[in-house]
């Protein structure tokens, strides 16, 4: 290695994070934020039926760049597409709708001023539409949503340049009022799309809240391949963790507690099964009740190897598998402080430092600069 390298490293591992408070301005309950593909840009929406878009400046701070009332209720989810297709975002509304915006940069003279143009309006639900998601980039510009009547729906804009049209390929009915949904990621061509829905249908007597479909390119169906009866409880978010090479896929699950789940796809004799849908090996990875409360949200990072889960604790939890796939908490950031857990081996408990960090170890440290509202707000519509 070069002379000086060994400083440059721990020079590094120096570098702490510090959390910052945004002041949104939003004038009701945030109910979700979302960052483009490069992460230097950020979407929220809000029961005050606006979405603001914000952008990452040269010295590291997030300004508004926009910011417009996009439905007649609450907006629930907002999804970004791949920059591929350009400057598009997606929203979902109490109002039963699902709305498409692309942004219109122009040069005044006076510097560039950019504008969101409504480019079409999803209107075949009747009832709220709970979230929505576009479809990875390499099954071209599609968007799934799903409603709390149980119906999802997935449609395609068959030009790309054009974004006025968008037509619906298929409706799949889960019986379930659905809260979430995600696609599967995985860039691999020989993995079959899927897509996750989950229910926060109250009632446990219902069966299990967490339905999985498959798109045959046989058939040109999507069908349902798997129900996660173990899941009884009401589902508030679910995400497939990004598949770089693995034979099975990630689902984390927020519910009232953290759950991973591995789905392994079954290659199934096609005599037998006219080789249209693929069976899935079920297995839960992991099960944690470490937030003793609600969880809301779950995402995975870029490689899909950790995954962060946030709770009516106030806290946001980090979880990570060791080499012999046992999953552990490996951070607690609490707003004010950070706590560490080590590399669990094959003996021994983890050990926690709060707000330090082990030799060779990467943390970030957090402070706690504003109270947040309760997730239990009422929002109105």
């Amino acid at each position: 290695c070069l002379p000086g390298s060994s400083c440059v490293l721990k020079e590094t591992l120096r570098v702490m994070f510090v959390a910052k408070s945004l002041p949104a301005e939003h004038k009701d309950l945030i109910h979700d934020v979302a960052f483009d593909f490069y992460g230097r840009r950020m979407a929220t929406c809000s029961s005050d039926q606006s979405v603001k878009i914000w952008d990452l400046n040269e010295d590291g701070e997030w300004v508004c760049t926009a910011s417009w009332k996009t439905h007649c209720g609450s907006v629930w989810k907002v999804t970004w597409a791949h920059p591929e297709f350009g400057q598009i975002i997606a929203t979902c509304s109490f109002d039963r709708t699902a709305a498409i915006w692309e942004e219109s940069v122009s040069d005044s003279g006076h510097g560039v001023h950019s504008t969101w143009i409504k480019r079409a309006g999803l209107v075949d639900s009747r009832t709220s539409v709970m979230d929505v998601k576009f479809a990875p980039k390499i099954q071209g510009l599609q968007l799934a949503t799903c409603s709390a009547g149980g119906v999802v729906r997935i449609y395609e804009a068959p030009d790309v340049m054009n974004l006025n049209q968008w037509s619906p390929q298929y409706e799949m009915n889960c019986k379930l009022q659905c809260s979430c949904i995600s696609w599967n990621p995985s860039p691999s061509r020989l993995h079959s799309p899927l897509i996750a829905v989950g229910s926060d249908d109250p009632n446990p007597s219902s069966g299990g809240k967490v339905f999985i479909y498959e798109f045959s390119a046989n058939t040109h169906k999507w069908t349902k391949v798997e129900t996660l009866v173990t899941v009884t409880e009401p589902v508030h978010d679910l995400a497939f963790a990004p598949n770089l090479g693995r034979s099975y896929h990630l689902l984390g699950i927020a519910t009232k507690d953290v759950r991973i789940i591995a789905l392994k796809p079954v290659r199934q004799d096609p005599t037998q099964n006219n080789g249209s849908t693929s069976s899935l090996e079920v297995r839960q990875a992991g099960q944690f009740d470490d937030h003793g409360s609600t969880v809301w949200r779950v995402c995975w990072n870029m490689t899909g190897t950790i995954l962060a889960s946030s709770g009516d604790d106030g806290c946001v939890r980090l979880w990570k598998a060791n080499y012999l796939d046992i999953w552990k908490c490996i951070s607690t950031l609490r707003g004010e402080t950070v706590e560490n857990v080590s590399e669990v081996g094959t003996t021994g408990g983890p050990s926690q430092q709060s707000g330090t960090m082990a030799i060779g170890q990467h943390t970030a440290r957090y402070f706690k600069l504003a109270p947040t509202a309760h997730p239990a707000h009422v929002p109105w519509h």
